[in-house]
């Protein structure tokens, strides 16, 4: 049967740009669910809604693990696709957290070059490992994985740095290169050149430093996946805001409720009965 790994490899190789949306808890995932085939578990998104922190390296691996564990319950057909960060500092740690994850059914992790104290990728005064040090620690997630689909990615800022990281982490087994916060088309298309034919992974996150582009964009330029980190973040703090503001505006009286289109217990209740276990197809082509 084919894994969980192997399904999310083969839809990159697929014609066109493979969208995965960034999810950071279970009903964000289960409105996601509802449009797009494939999640992202965002650090970042994670970090905002367990700790209520910032990206800055927060995260425990252990609350990140059983994190994914509940999304692979309730989804069961979703590419599950996990950012690690840097692996948890240790190379050890992050072999581990990426065997406990393929148990459980990720898709695939994403690995940064970062030290720490890590950024967001598209933060300013991000610093990297030697590539050598990260190289070795890339080395053993991949000696360690089965199937799982591992994405490479370097967090260089200098021109010349880019280049050279994206390049040697190409040359490696890692599935997936990702250069984070590229910051025009131009870079788009030179790191596309210099990672030949590995598959490239473009982050695109609201007020990040890259483009705006749509998929069509992307797969023109050779872009193999998007994530989508955050969409569903900050459009949640968005409603939030502006739904309490006009709760206290009216002295706590709760607006009018549209029977057909709003968002009450009924259409709560019905997005999250989809979730229990009783309810799910069989995962298609998926081994144990």
């Amino acid at each position: 049967m084919t894994s969980y790994g192997n399904l999310l490899r083969e839809q990159i190789a697929a014609p066109g740009t493979t969208p995965l949306i960034g999810v950071y808890d279970m009903y964000s995932a289960s409105v996601a669910a509802d449009h797009y085939d494939g999640m992202f578990v965002s650090g970042f998104g994670f970090a905002a809604s367990y700790y209520g922190l910032p990206d800055i390296g927060f995260i425990a691996w252990p609350d990140m693990v059983a994190f994914v564990e509940r999304l692979r319950g309730a989804f069961p057909q979703q590419h599950l696709l996990v950012d690690i960060d840097d692996g948890y500092v240790d190379p050890e740690v992050a072999c581990h957290v990426v065997e406990r994850l393929e148990r459980i059914g990720a898709s695939g992790v994403i690995l940064e070059d970062q030290k720490r104290p890590r950024r967001c990728g598209h933060a300013d005064g991000k610093q990297v490992l030697p590539l050598d040090e990260y190289l070795a620690k890339l080395e053993m997630v991949l000696a360690t994985r089965r199937d799982l689909v591992v994405v490479a990615r370097t967090d260089a800022t200098d021109e010349a740095d880019i280049l050279r990281r994206a390049k040697a982490l190409a040359a490696t087994e890692a599935d997936v290169v990702l250069v984070d916060g590229v910051r025009s088309v131009e870079w788009i298309r030179r790191i596309r050149d210099v990672v030949g034919d590995k598959p490239l992974l473009f982050n695109q996150i609201a007020g990040g430093k890259s483009p705006r582009l749509s998929l069509p964009e992307l797969s023109e330029l050779g872009v193999d996946v998007a994530i989508y980190s955050t969409p569903c973040l900050f459009a949640a703090h968005r409603a939030m805001d502006s739904a309490l503001a006009e709760l206290k505006a009216a002295d706590g009286r709760l607006p009018s409720f549209d029977p057909v289109d709003g968002i009450g217990v009924a259409a709560s209740t019905r997005l999250l009965e989809r979730n229990i276990s009783r309810h799910h197809d069989a995962p298609a082509r998926v081994g144990a």
